[in-house]
């Protein structure tokens, strides 16, 4: 009897503890995917919404909406349902992207292919996410122009403050009669890591091609080895992107027209304007201002637009490694250009479509760069002696020297 006695308070304990725990549970996704969006909001180029809000212990479900902040190209919706478990939570939910500014869904109306599901699961205890999206096969074509995409997979994964993305895709093809492109495999690799608010944020991403392939009747092109790396950083002083490009060969008439890599870095933009840049811009979508005319956004943020400035933003070449064996040519140098940030003020952003303020920007520009034994054909172009083996290239006040002379006459006209 005794025993008997303590099935039942045992039973309610237990129940109770099972609804604490759902309860919690549900609290805590919800909890992470609100500070997931607001952070993905703070960075600034998109609009973060959520719509169609239902929130429950067992089930909760909604819409979430991403869109440009600014042109409204595009619109990507993605309705969820959320089914809570005590160790986690399985989530399904539509990739519905709409286009234009008539909003024509892309799935759908524009191709013949259902919107693609996706799952994901958040753990409750270890506060990760894990999800995967999948692309199914489709052709479109109108008269002679066909695309045929062959399908692909897309898998996400993170914790609050460090998210991945990993997107693999099938070759696909572009044709127009005669003229065809055909590209892939192509694998990007993602990963996004931040503070709150996206005050500091780190963002490194790995695009690899696989193959390429262009045809038309007098001309074939094949690349092979396309890779495309790229880190993007927002420190405490700082916003710099480093970018490098390689290209295992690029063949044409069953010869290497060019291999080779390239590495560019873009640093000084000063940090504190880029915030004010990206909140100015927040508070214009939060008052349905962002289609407000170009120009009049423009005077607005003059004041930040120029103290992105401040540090004289610098972009360097780190390194130029290119090589033609059907031409016979190469390239290997290096070099850097800088912006004069003296007396910021006498600028106009507002005025950039007039050649007299295009001038006024070119002419605080100043740098150098060297091209290690430069070809003959290069120099004979440039007017120098075909002896030539080194080319050094200054910029002064936007105007270009090299090995000390000015350019001929049609080259100074094109600057």
């Amino acid at each position: 009897m005794r025993k008997e006695r303590l099935i039942v308070p045992v039973v309610v304990g237990l129940a109770l503890a099972w609804a604490l725990a759902q309860a919690i549970a549900s609290l805590l996704f919800e909890r992470e995917l609100a500070r997931a969006l607001e952070d993905l909001a703070a960075r600034g180029d998109l609009l973060v919404e959520r719509s169609d809000v239902e929130r429950g212990w067992l089930e909760s479900s909604g819409t979430l909406h991403l869109t440009p902040r600014f042109g409204r190209a595009w619109h990507l919706a993605l309705p969820y349902e959320a089914r809570h478990g005590v160790i986690n939570t399985r989530i399904d939910g539509t990739l519905k992207p709409y286009v234009g500014a008539d909003g024509r869904r892309l799935f759908g109306d524009l191709l013949p292919s259902s919107a693609p599901r996706w799952q994901a699961r958040y753990h409750t205890l270890g506060a990760t996410l894990r999800g995967r999206l999948k692309l199914a096969p489709f052709i479109v074509s109108q008269q002679e122009r066909a695309l045929e995409f062959r399908g692909g997979e897309v898998t996400f994964s993170g914790v609050y403050g460090d998210w991945r993305l990993q997107a693999d895709l099938a070759p696909w093809r572009l044709s127009d009669g005669s003229t065809t492109l055909e590209t892939g495999p192509i694998t990007l690799e993602s990963r996004y890591a931040y503070t709150e608010d996206a005050y500091h944020f780190t963002q490194q991403d790995l695009l690899k091609v696989a193959g390429l392939a262009w045809r038309q009747p007098d001309l074939a092109l094949d690349a092979s080895g396309l890779v495309l790396h790229s880190r993007t950083t927002l420190d405490e002083a700082e916003l710099r992107i480093r970018s490098e490009l390689t290209l295992d060969r690029l063949m044409a008439a069953d010869e290497v027209l060019l291999n080779g890599r390239l590495a560019v870095e873009l640093s000084r933009i000063n940090a504190d304007a880029l915030r004010r840049v990206l909140a100015t811009l927040r508070d214009e979508a939060a008052r349905g201002e962002t289609d407000r005319g170009g120009r009049a956004l423009l005077a607005r943020l003059e004041p930040d637009l120029l103290g992105l400035l401040a540090d004289s933003p610098r972009l360097d070449l780190h390194a130029v490694d290119l090589d033609s064996p059907m031409l016979g040519l190469d390239a290997r140098g290096d070099g850097a250009l800088f912006f004069d940030a003296e007396a910021l003020e006498a600028l106009d952003p507002t005025a950039l479509d007039e050649p007299e303020e295009q001038a006024r920007w070119r002419e605080r520009l100043y740098g150098d760069a060297t091209w290690d034994q430069v070809p003959p054909v290069v120099a004979l172009w440039l007017g120098l002696p075909l002896a030539t083996d080194d080319l050094a290239i200054d910029v002064v006040r936007g105007r270009v020297r090299i090995n000390g002379r000015p350019l001929s006459p049609i080259l100074e006209r094109r600057q």
